[in-house]
């Protein structure tokens, strides 16, 4: 199994992750940064060229703190914004004409919450790139509690994992001997990201939304994309020391 937090159109590696998890946890119920932004609102497009962010705004007005499933989305024209941005930016693209009306659907889907709004789109982009939708669990209806790597055992547990697939950039935070403490084998990502052909660019830009390989590549070359470039490394006793 697999988990991460809902982000916002997401990368290549997001995908891949799916794609090779038989349970993949949607980590709606963990801390939303008080400042600052984070993949779950905010990701990179190729604009005339260039790796640019674009933004959902969220409401910041609230004291405390709030997990992602409970922040909201702040505004709408942010979605006319993207829609426009995409037509500018990737008008030319080879498979912009099969695309940009799935896409369009998906940005101006219109409900205020983040995570549903994320989860929403991430279910429909897997069903177009041929991955099940069906293994995507939101992490906040597993009635789960803990705080860092704790959580993500508590989660593997829950759903009956015994191997946890996480990501390549995990051993910044992540306890790995926790994991092997608890019986649940590690399995890391390690994902080449693939070079293909990105309209109006020098030079390949690594790392952009889903939305720049759809565009550049359609359905079935993003797919590829996908599937094709995947490798994993097993975890062991000495690998995990500190």
């Amino acid at each position: 199994m697999a988990i991460h937090q809902p982000n916002v159109f997401p990368w290549l590696g997001y995908f891949n992750k799916i794609a090779h998890a038989d349970v993949f946890v949607v980590l709606d119920n963990v801390q939303f940064p008080k400042t600052g932004g984070t993949w779950s609102n905010r990701v990179r497009l190729l604009v005339n060229g260039r790796p640019s962010w674009v933004t959902m705004p969220v409401v910041r007005a609230y004291h405390g703190v709030r997990l992602i499933h409970e922040m909201k989305i702040n505004g709408t024209a942010w979605r006319k914004t993207l829609v426009q941005t995409i037509q500018s930016a990737y008008g030319g693209a080879a498979h912009f004409k099969m695309v940009y009306p799935f896409l369009s659907e998906l940005i101006i889907n219109p409900t205020d919450s983040l995570s549903e709004y994320n989860l929403a789109a991430i279910r429909r982009l897997s069903a177009g790139l041929g991955l099940d939708p069906s293994k995507l669990v939101v992490g906040s209806s597993l009635g789960i509690v803990g705080k860092a790597t704790d959580l993500l055992i508590a989660a593997v547990r829950k759903v009956g994992g015994t191997t946890y697939l996480c990501g390549g950039g995990a051993t910044r935070y992540q306890e790995d001997e926790k994991f092997l403490a608890a019986g649940i084998e590690l399995i890391y990502q390690d994902f080449r990201h693939p070079v293909y052909p990105q309209v109006n660019a020098t030079a390949f830009t690594p790392g952009l939304s889903i939305i720049d390989a759809l565009m550049n590549c359609g359905f079935d070359g993003t797919r590829t994309l996908i599937l094709g470039s995947q490798s994993l490394r097993l975890s062991s006793l000495t690998s995990v020391s500190k």
